[in-house]
């Protein structure tokens, strides 16, 4: 696969993210955060069998069989779209995006830089500190912004 095309997709999957988290958050308010964040993933419970019946192809490993802390990405992705549900009515999409991003760039560094769960090294270097930092600061006028509105 072109790896243009590949960025351009993972860009467009982290606009429907946020799209999702506007929606959720909506939802969450009308409904309870729990009962929303039940839904979206019993529809992606639903959606994902599908497309493994009819589209995945077989593998050699199955899921009891691979090491067990491998397992353990599910529960995080129950932690974020919780906590999503949550903020978004409260600091707005944007900010609760931005601040997703800092900590998913914060801790994909840290990843990077050790090389843990079994990825290879990158090297922490100056540009990545830069880019981090000028996340944060981005981050920081996104929701004194939002403040500065509240006030008014």
């Amino acid at each position: 696969m072109n790896l243009i095309f590949l960025l351009m997709l993972v860009v467009a999957a982290g606009a429907v993210l946020s799209v999702q988290a506007a929606i959720n958050g909506r939802l969450g308010q009308t409904v309870g955060v729990l009962r929303s964040s039940l839904l979206t993933f019993a529809v992606g419970a639903v959606v994902t069998g599908l497309l493994i019946v009819f589209f995945e192809p077989a593998h050699t490993v199955s899921l009891l069989q691979v090491p067990k802390w491998q397992l353990t990405g599910a529960l995080f992705g129950v932690v974020y779209m919780i906590v999503m549900v949550g903020a978004v009515p409260v600091v707005g999409t944007a900010v609760a995006t931005v601040a997703v991003i800092v900590g998913q760039l914060g801790m994909g560094m840290l990843i990077d830089n050790f090389g843990w769960l079994g990825n290879p090294s990158i090297e922490l270097s100056g540009s990545r500190i830069l880019a981090m930092l000028c996340l944060a600061l981005a981050l920081v006028f996104m929701y004194r912004s939002n403040t500065r509105r509240a006030d008014q």
